[in-house]
């Protein structure tokens, strides 16, 4: 990344991967950037044998300097304060893209997009669900036609036992969001690991 950006990064309740994203945000804030670190409701308060939500939110705030946007009007002054030149969504379920897909904004990560794309900014999607390759296909699909929205190249983690299951290529995260400033899809999406 060649120059400091005010990045958004909202997480959603992919618990296994969670871990995964506090890294990437690490990794993005000692290349300079600065985190602005927003939580659904459920990553923000639910313990589960990946970690304790306490636990999440603390290790993001001290990595990122800032408090995590953990409610709707937290979220919305986004866009209209123009807080953020990208936003990522990492990890994004099944279930959070399914609402960003279908203009549903109830929680501080889906409000936090909407208010973003306001300013007609690229939103960064890191797709983290067991069931991309069934129900969730069409949303993904739609995503990957809408103005704006970029994606993490991503994989099957799993084709034997978990079939439907995808995650993106976390390592990439860097990448995608330099080609999504310049309004470019990283490629190639589909890649195997």
């Amino acid at each position: 990344m060649p120059e400091r950006l005010n990045i958004g990064f909202a997480l959603t309740g992919s618990f296994c991967t969670l871990d995964k994203s506090v890294m990437q945000i690490k990794k993005l804030k000692n290349q300079g950037n600065n985190i602005l670190p927003i939580m659904s409701y459920n990553c923000a308060n639910t313990d589960t044998r990946f970690g304790k939500a306490a636990d999440f939110i603390n290790r993001i705030e001290e990595i990122t300097g800032n408090g995590v946007i953990k409610t709707l009007t937290a979220a919305e002054p986004i866009g209209p304060k123009n807080l953020a030149d990208v936003m990522v969504v990492l990890p994004c379920t099944a279930t959070t893209l399914s609402k960003l897909k279908n203009g549903i904004y109830d929680n501080p990560v889906t409000l936090a997009v909407k208010s973003h794309l306001r300013n007609k900014k690229p939103v960064v999607i890191g797709v983290s669900t067991n069931d991309a390759l069934s129900l969730t296909a069409k949303n993904i699909g739609e995503l990957m036609n809408f103005k704006h929205f970029y994606f993490i190249p991503l994989c099957q983690d799993n084709p034997e036992s978990k079939p439907f299951s995808v995650v993106c290529d976390f390592e990439r995260l860097s990448e995608t969001i330099d080609a999504a400033m310049n309004g470019i899809q990283l490629q190639p999406m589909l890649i195997q690991k």
